[in-house]
């Protein structure tokens, strides 16, 4: 049993999950102008937009450190929890690494909402945490109107098994191992426009662990690697392309989606702000085919929360790739691949 928050929690939020991320055109040109580190023990920093850094400590050691948090993306307290943790241990699994240690990010006001919420909220991420092998060891709160949560994340690797998004290569083939479309679910469920068996449905999808198929993608040797969440799967995707120095092309009705989604969207009731803006930055960007309808165009934005993972992999392995993901996530789905276009570039048909 979960225990009821005395409001629903999404109502207090000005975004629901990674929709309240800052849009990439702003982060771009704000992260753009910060000075990088000339420290060479630093394998991977914040240059080319990956998911987490990743420090010498030794041959044989890399540290890889992420941070990921957000406002409320469903009402119970205990999902939230697991989320947000599952949401934050994903950058360390996209990098190729093992999860050690966590350390719990709170915003949250005991006077409006009562510990037990909070308690709730933490018991979900530990859930997650344990699931994962993870080590909660402290964390940092403030008191805040607005409820935000989440985790910074250490893990580790061999320096030579990190997994970039800057790897890729021409010739690559695209899979994506969870469905998209839950930014739209869960904004149709702040308005209320969501049935409780789609944010069930949906709430399972975004609490599940991308080790599985991290797991199942290392044991075959992926070219390069991200997930998918705030940015959405064409912002991503955009990432490792651009961080590669290649073009990409998606079959666009083969993306795994969340039944669903597309009615939503097509609805109106579903569009988040920062689905909205993924697409105004990225459109740019990118081509479709007109036979591409508008709700599967806003599906492809969405500004998703705890996604699955974006995996190139060599034309030569793709077959053995893409059965080794199906068997870890069984909505894993050959998208595409990449190609000789401008770097950065997408086509979608």
């Amino acid at each position: 049993m979960h225990a009821k928050a005395p409001v629903r929690l999404t109502t207090l939020s000005h975004g629901s999950g990674c929709a309240c991320k800052i849009g990439p055109g702003d982060l771009q040109e704000i992260v753009g102008s910060l000075p990088r580190s000339s420290d060479p023990a630093l394998l991977v920093g914040f240059e080319t937009a990956d998911d987490a850094g990743v420090y010498l400590v030794s041959d044989e050691l890399a540290l890889v450190q992420s941070v990921d948090f957000f406002t409320p993306i469903v009402d119970d307290a205990y999902d939230f929890g697991r989320i947000a943790a599952a949401n934050a241990l994903s950058d360390i699994y996209a990098m190729g690494a093992r999860p050690l240690t966590a350390l719990s990010l709170v915003a949250f006001s005991l006077e409006q909402l009562g510990g037990e919420t909070l308690a709730e909220i933490l018991r979900g991420g530990a859930d997650i945490a344990a699931e994962a092998g993870v080590a909660v060891i402290g964390g940092h709160s403030i008191d805040d109107p607005e409820p935000k949560y989440g985790m910074a994340v250490t893990g580790i690797a061999h320096p030579n098994d990190v997994i970039r998004n800057s790897t890729a290569g021409r010739g690559d083939v695209l899979f994506l191992t969870k469905p998209i479309g839950g930014g739209a679910v869960t904004t149709a469920a702040k308005r209320g426009k969501a049935s409780p068996e789609l944010i069930e449905r949906c709430t399972e999808v975004m609490a599940t662990l991308n080790r599985s198929a991290a797991e199942a993608a290392l044991a075959v040797g992926p070219s390069a690697m991200t997930d998918v969440s705030g940015f959405g799967l064409v912002g991503h995707l955009r990432e490792l392309a651009l961080a590669s120095g290649v073009g990409a092309h998606v079959d666009a009705r083969s993306v795994p989606a969340m039944e669903g989604a597309e009615q939503l969207l097509a609805s109106g009731d579903a569009l988040s702000g920062g689905s909205r803006r993924n697409r105004e930055f990225l459109e740019p960007f990118t081509s479709f085919d007109p036979g591409v309808p508008d709700e599967r165009r806003a599906l492809l934005f969405d500004a998703m929360t705890s996604g699955g993972l974006l995996v190139a992999a060599e034309a030569e392995r793709a077959g053995d790739m893409e059965q080794a993901l199906r068997a870890a996530a069984p909505a894993a789905a050959r998208i595409g691949e990449l190609d000789f276009g401008k770097p950065g570039s997408i086509r979608l048909e």
